[in-house]
């Protein structure tokens, strides 16, 4: 026996963003291009999102050169990868918060302050993996 709920919310059908869904290759050309612009708009509008990136630059180069095995190097590139993604979600958010009301209210700050520690967190992180690895092979 099934049950069919009455309720108006859940019986409505939901609806479709009209940016929502290309099918098959097209939508892979699709995502990849709006990734893209994903860079670019955070190249040139999030300061932190330049200065992340450089790091991740110069670290991975590092990590690439150093003399520790393949899955360090994994370790010490992915961590500076996953700043960059946290770094790009948080000004995602911003870029919400402000688009909604630019006017200050308790719960925007705490959505931003919410993105900002997540960054901390991310890089964090990475300081932790980078000094486990670089003491764990050369001391």
């Amino acid at each position: 026996m099934t049950h069919r709920s009455n309720h108006p919310i859940i019986d409505m059908k939901q609806p479709v963003s009209q940016f929502k869904s290309k099918s098959g290759l097209k939508r892979i050309f699709s995502a990849f291009f709006f990734s893209m612009a994903g860079f670019k708009a955070a190249w040139q509008n999030e300061h932190a999102f330049r200065q992340e990136l450089v790091l991740c630059v110069l670290g991975s180069v590092i990590a690439v050169a150093l003399r520790i095995s393949a899955f360090e190097k994994l370790v010490l590139i992915g961590v500076l990868m996953l700043v960059l993604i946290v770094e790009l979600i948080n000004s995602a958010i911003e870029a919400m918060v402000d688009r909604i009301s630019p006017e200050r209210h308790p719960l925007s700050k705490n959505a931003k302050d919410f993105g900002s520690a997540a960054v901390f967190l991310a890089c964090g992180l990475a300081l932790a993996a980078w000094a486990v690895v670089l003491f764990n092979r050369f001391y």
